[in-house]
């Protein structure tokens, strides 16, 4: 099949307006996510959480899935499904490995890279279309996350460094990018379901198990006998809402937005981490804040109007 022939039809402008609500959504969710995480104990096998995080997520998603008969993915399907539930353990494994060894900041500025390279995987496999104007959107969006967590980082020693652990978290960041091309693709050519929700539920659960793995080869299972009553609750609340949910929102927006598009929306998560650290601690509030923000929010605004205009 010639590349031309990967990228669909522009859709319905109903249809990407809900795809672009939907992840406005999703910002929302993932910000507001990682005070949820501080909750949770502290020793706690990080790998083996993300599996238990991510098969509540399927299974919360079951009842959607089952309203109508199930089938298994045809073996194109299958195939794929496993290499994004691989995508997906290289992203978190290698955040996790790299957490101990580099700084947050490191991590934050190769992160804002993710769209970035979402739009030349996409350009490579010919589901995203030549467009400057869009690379230099995402270009803005990655100037102003990149001054976001360099103001995060205002007053502390952490530096930006480039070494193992660096290069070990951009081969994950590439991972992260390569999920939402390879829907992209299946979607395309049939291979994944049409439904926002089975995909979900495929992609999810064959990453719990690929994840599940590699936390017993590497990681104590016995050491989530420490689990407390409110760390289940806390992963329950991550499992459906700041995986199921966010993860549907983003298969249900693949299936009218391009890769890139879609992982656009990444850059405003650090403004909603900001806004709510504002209401935690407002004295950290200060002008070196104000450069990243209004950035990351003229591109987003700028992909709105884009996508309004060509359609």
């Amino acid at each position: 099949m010639p590349v031309s022939e990967l990228i669909p039809a522009s859709p319905t402008p109903h249809a990407a307006r809900g795809a672009h609500q939907g992840m406005l959504l999703w910002v929302l969710i993932v910000g507001s996510s990682f005070p949820a995480v501080g909750l949770m104990s502290e020793g706690l096998p990080p790998l083996l959480l993300t599996a238990i995080r991510f098969l509540i997520a399927s299974l919360a998603l079951w009842p959607l899935v089952a309203r109508s008969s199930i089938q298994l993915p045809s073996l194109p399907g299958l195939a794929l499904y496993a290499i994004m539930g691989l995508s997906l353990a290289g992203f978190f494994g290698a955040m996790f490995w790299a957490a101990h060894r580099t700084s947050a900041l490191s991590m934050a500025t190769l992160y804002v890279s993710v769209p970035l390279v979402a739009y030349n995987l996409g350009r490579l496999f010919g589901v995203e279309q030549r467009g400057g104007q869009l690379l230099a959107i995402l270009v803005l969006g990655a100037a102003g996350a990149l001054g976001l967590a360099w103001a995060q980082s205002a007053g502390q020693s952490g530096q930006l460094h480039l070494g193992l652990a660096e290069a070990a978290f951009f081969a994950g960041c590439i991972a992260s990018a390569l999920y939402p091309v390879l829907s992209k693709i299946g979607l395309n050519r049939g291979w994944l379901s049409p439904r926002a929700e089975v995909r979900t539920f495929w992609s999810l659960l064959i990453g719990s198990l690929i994840i599940g793995m590699l936390g017993l080869i590497t990681e104590a299972p016995q050491r989530l006998m420490s689990l407390t009553l409110m760390d289940g609750l806390v992963l329950s609340y991550l499992g459906v809402f700041s995986s199921g949910v966010t993860f549907w929102l983003q298969q249900r927006a693949m299936a009218v937005l391009t890769p890139s598009a879609v992982t656009a929306y990444s850059y405003l998560v650090p403004f909603v981490s900001m806004l709510l650290l504002f209401i935690e601690q407002p004295q950290r509030m200060g002008w070196y804040w104000l450069p990243g923000s209004l950035m990351v929010i003229l591109a987003i605004a700028l992909l709105l109007n884009r996508d309004t205009k060509e359609r």
